[in-house]
């Protein structure tokens, strides 16, 4: 099966794994040949081991450009937050692990619940094309979205215009509010990012293949030892069984 799944899922008789590199916690660093380093990185040469196969690593700057490549038959596989937005070009196993998105609010706010922030006349600093800005555009239904296109500059935008929420990945946002006297992180969260494995809708047998591997290595705690091996225990969390 797996020689198999191999001919259909690496055609080139290697797996090209698709990484998006602005996600720090999922890629943490370099290899001395230059690979990206981390949990996502590790999935795809997991997979690789399994069918047999080197992994090459195709690296985009945003999630954005990697989905986008879909189309181009520029990546075997691809790490990135399942979103409906990306589904229709990309098949994606169920979550592996999952980030939570959250709100930062500057000093003397006077939101206390994620919930508060989605009301007329608040302006809220977001990633437009980030898992969680995706998933904003299709719930926020009363705040206003100040689109930015990536995460500095959607801090940036925030202190700037001095908006009244930033939107971001609990992680980071636990950085930029150690920046900003008075400003605090609200508890909770507002969506929670699906890191997942993609592949293109044609391979459905790779595709059943993949989700089998993601329910596996979530079972046996292979993804909890990535992230305890990569630093980021209590920032990524492994995500429920499907």
């Amino acid at each position: 099966m797996s020689q198999a799944i191999a001919a259909e899922l690496a055609p080139t008789g290697t797996l090209r794994a698709g990484v998006n590199m602005s996600n720090f916690l999922l890629v943490t660093g370099k290899t001395s040949c230059g690979d990206p380093e981390g949990v996502s990185p590790s999935m795809a040469a997991e997979i690789a081991k399994r069918l047999g196969v080197p992994v090459s690593y195709v690296l985009y700057d945003t999630p954005r450009e990697l989905a986008e490549a879909s189309t181009r038959d520029e990546w075997d596989i691809g790490l990135i937050g399942a979103e409906p937005a990306r589904a229709k070009t990309i098949t994606f196993t169920a979550a592996y692990c999952e980030i939570e998105a959250t709100y930062l609010v500057p000093a003397g706010s006077p939101f206390q619940s994620v919930d508060e922030v989605d009301s007329a006349g608040t302006r809220i600093a977001v990633y437009t094309t980030s898992a969680y800005g995706l998933w904003m555009q299709r719930n926020i239904k009363h705040a206003e979205l100040v689109p930015a296109d990536g995460l500095g500059s959607s801090l940036d935008l925030f202190i700037q215009d001095k908006l009244d929420a930033l939107a971001g990945l609990r992680p980071r946002l636990l950085t930029d509010v150690e920046t900003l006297p008075g400003a605090r992180i609200l508890e909770g969260g507002f969506t929670a990012v699906q890191q997942a494995i993609g592949t293109r809708p044609e391979r459905q047998a790779s595709a059943e293949w993949l989700s089998q591997f993601a329910e596996e290595v979530k079972a046996s705690a292979f993804v909890q030892q990535l992230i305890d091996r990569f630093g980021v225990t209590g920032r990524l969390t492994v995500a429920p069984l499907a």
